[in-house]
């Protein structure tokens, strides 16, 4: 079964416009839980311009499913992490003030630097996942860091899916195959919506978790969060290829 893991990222940034507590993140949070989200994800930036650092440590009190926290291992993310102890802490290549994540590891340039971040999360109990692209090469390298997953972007697929969703996916659905010969788990997140999730998943079955944001929390305001969970999981339901 592929999770579905809810990134409450843009509830803090319509908390943030105004200050204050409204919408409540930890109440979200618990509440995408209860309408059946498998997973809670956070990408805390040190300016803190939508998830903080204190929401991080508030939301483990509060998650009861799995808790997933992206970010660069800056000193201080990792020093966050270590104390939060999160079920998987996902490693981005993007410096502090970027806007989102938009690129992969270069997993051989990086390999030593992994290597240590990834075995000091693991000594604290923490799964590690590795944000990359489909380079083949990148891959493979991933597991020599002693990642435990990798977490495919998926801009790609999405910005191409209306031209030709059997030519967009083709890279993925390789890039899954050489994890999984890796031994390598396979999530997968970044721009994958209500038009193009179900595809994925059924051109990738063995996805581990889908880590869904920004489409996800722009639907709940049309649907409510309780309608849209059920929706997306709805496109995670095992089905035979095409």
């Amino acid at each position: 079964m592929t999770k579905l893991s809810v990134n409450i990222n843009k509830v803090a940034t319509i908390r943030n416009a105004r200050g204050g507590n409204v919408p409540d993140v930890l109440k979200v949070a618990a509440d995408c839980e209860s309408f059946g989200a498998e997973g809670i994800t956070v990408h805390p930036r040190p300016d803190g311009r939508h998830i903080r650092y204190d929401d991080v440590i508030a939301l483990k009190g509060v998650i009861k499913t799995e808790f997933n926290i992206e970010g660069y291992p800056c000193d201080s993310f990792i020093d966050l992490v270590k104390t939060v102890k999160p079920t998987q802490v996902t490693l981005v290549p993007d410096p502090p003030e970027a806007l989102t994540s938009n690129a992969g590891w270069d997993t051989i340039q990086n390999e030593s630097f992994l290597k240590e971040v990834i075995e000091d999360l693991q000594s604290n109990g923490i799964r590690v996942s590795v944000f990359i692209d489909t380079n083949p090469d990148n891959i493979r390298n991933a597991a020599e860091t002693g990642a435990d997953r990798v977490e495919l972007y998926t801009e790609p697929f999405a910005q191409h899916y209306a031209e030709n969703r059997e030519l967009a996916i083709a890279p993925f659905v390789e890039a899954a195959k050489v994890a999984r010969d890796a031994g390598l788990g396979v999530n997968a997140g970044h721009d994958l919506n209500l038009e193009n999730l179900a595809y994925m998943h059924q051109m990738i079955p063995w996805l581990k978790e889908v880590s869904i944001g920004h489409a996800l929390i722009s639907d709940a305001l049309y649907f409510g969060f309780e309608k849209t969970i059920q929706l997306y999981k709805n496109c995670l339901v095992d089905t035979k290829n095409d």
